[in-house]
């Protein structure tokens, strides 16, 4: 499964006259960037806009939450958004401290949160997943959502790993998941606009040369562009043991079916 949805539709380009003339366009990826503190993260002109446009998303819910509850409070979040995982793993009664570049995703996370009641639970963050704003040692770390391919190469891939590492105790684990796109999904989406949610369209220039994938969101209250960069599962083997960890699983998938080549990678991997 990559960022094209099953259920995505061919449609004309949305033009700016349809969308509300008061959003930002924004084309900073996530924020990761040593200015990242000084400038808008991309995310924020679509904070409003993430949960309907990645409202079919859920498969990878049960799993965090089940990792979240063998592993105890608190645990981080890198990469947390609004809260589509930290906000049920609170519910579930853990505590969570949620990272985030995004001024904007916080907010709604917050919002979220309060609607929840689970408010107490959260202690939201902003910062770089690459530095992240955290003192505490902890027991398990996540970034779900595939929120390391906004690292754009291997110098920042290990940064924001070894940064991780540093945080768990001896033992603690890091899970993710992360996708390097099949040639059929490359071809299914490759430079179209599709409607993702009703209203909401996204549109993927991917480059396999460089492999990055350049994917643009746009509807009624915001629009951004985004850049991602992917590599194999033998290249994040190998970055992940240069950072100091101990590969536990890659899963294909979040039902832990063991890996096969295909697209999608769901890593634990353990301080020792």
């Amino acid at each position: 499964m990559s960022y094209a949805s099953a259920a995505a539709t061919d449609a004309p380009a949305p033009g700016r006259g349809e969308l509300n003339s008061a959003f930002v366009v924004a084309t900073t990826p996530t924020g990761y960037s040593p200015g990242r503190m000084a400038c808008m993260s991309g995310y924020d002109a679509i904070a409003d806009l993430y949960d309907p446009w990645s409202r079919s998303v859920v498969e990878d819910v049960a799993f965090y939450t089940e990792e979240a509850a063998c592993a105890g409070p608190p645990l981080l979040e890198l990469g947390v958004g609004t809260g589509r995982i930290a906000v049920p793993i609170a519910a579930a009664g853990i505590s969570v401290i949620g990272v985030d570049s995004s001024a904007g995703m916080l907010r709604v996370c917050r919002e979220r949160a309060g609607l929840a009641g689970v408010s107490e639970r959260l202690d939201l963050r902003l910062g770089d997943l690459r530095d992240p704003p955290v003192s505490e040692r902890l027991s398990l770390v996540i970034c779900p959502f595939r929120s390391y391919l906004h690292l754009s190469d291997d110098a920042d891939r290990l940064r924001a790993l070894r940064a991780a590492r540093r945080l768990l105790v001896p033992g603690g684990r890091l899970i993710f998941d992360v996708f390097a796109p099949g040639e059929d999904d490359i071809e299914a989406t490759h430079g179209r606009w599709l409607e993702r949610e009703p209203g909401i369209f996204e549109r993927a220039d991917w480059d396999t040369c460089s492999r990055t994938l350049t994917l643009s969101v746009r509807g009624a209250t915001g629009e951004t562009t985004m850049s991602l960069a992917w590599i194999s599962q033998t290249e994040w083997r190998d970055v992940l043991e240069r950072a100091g960890f101990t590969i536990d699983a890659c899963y294909g998938w979040f039902d832990r079916r063991p890996y096969d080549g295909r697209e999608d990678m769901v890593w634990i991997a353990s301080k020792h």
